[in-house]
């Protein structure tokens, strides 16, 4: 019986970037089933102590960089330490991976290259034009995808994807859990390889 992981993630999160293929690689390899969760982390943080980037003390933000340099070269990815696009608004975005998901499609094989797009690629999906390109890029119909992702249902099951993160106890992205076991954190894919193994 395959084990089930939920997957939480912010498409403007560098860290969920980062740990995205290795993630699909783990996952894989374990012939785990998948459940993709965009969050919005403006209902997440003011709930559960974090602060965005921009209030975050200077030291804070000057290790973030640290960090960032360190995980590019450790992961072997493409990653600019300030992209073009950040902050992007992401909620179109996060509507589109979910249609993805609820519509037959590749919800992580689009969340990762969303992500990349913001992080390596200097392209902004804020603007729906972008997120169609990248749609079709990665085998979508972009039409019907971004329909289905102004569906206001669609809407409603992002809002309920918060709400879940937040009962299931998330704080930050990306986090995975697995029976109720959470791993917070790109950081922490080799304990949740080891879960997936157990």
């Amino acid at each position: 019986m395959s084990r089930r992981v939920t997957y939480y993630l912010a498409l403007n999160s560098p860290w969920a970037y980062l740990g995205s293929q290795r993630f699909t690689e783990i996952v894989r390899a374990a012939r785990a089933e998948v459940a993709v969760r965009p969050i919005n982390l403006g209902d997440v943080f003011p709930r559960t102590g974090g602060l965005p980037l921009a209030k975050r003390a200077p030291e804070r933000q000057a290790y973030r960089l640290v960090e960032l340099k360190r995980w590019r070269e450790a992961r072997g990815l493409p990653l600019n330490l300030h992209p073009a696009y950040f902050p992007a608004p992401e909620g179109t975005a996060a509507r589109m991976v979910i249609a993805a998901d609820h519509s037959g499609g590749q919800p992580l094989k689009l969340a990762h290259a969303i992500m990349r797009a913001v992080w390596a690629e200097e392209r902004n999906i804020a603007e729906v034009g972008t997120l169609m390109t990248i749609a079709e890029e990665t085998g979508h119909h972009a039409d019907s995808l971004f329909a289905k992702a102004s569906d206001p249902e669609t809407g409603r099951i992002y809002e309920g994807y918060t709400k879940e993160a937040l009962e299931a106890g998330v704080f930050g992205v990306p986090t995975y859990v697995v029976e109720e076991e959470p791993f917070w954190g790109q950081d922490r894919l080799d304990f949740l390889e080891a879960r997936l193994k157990g």
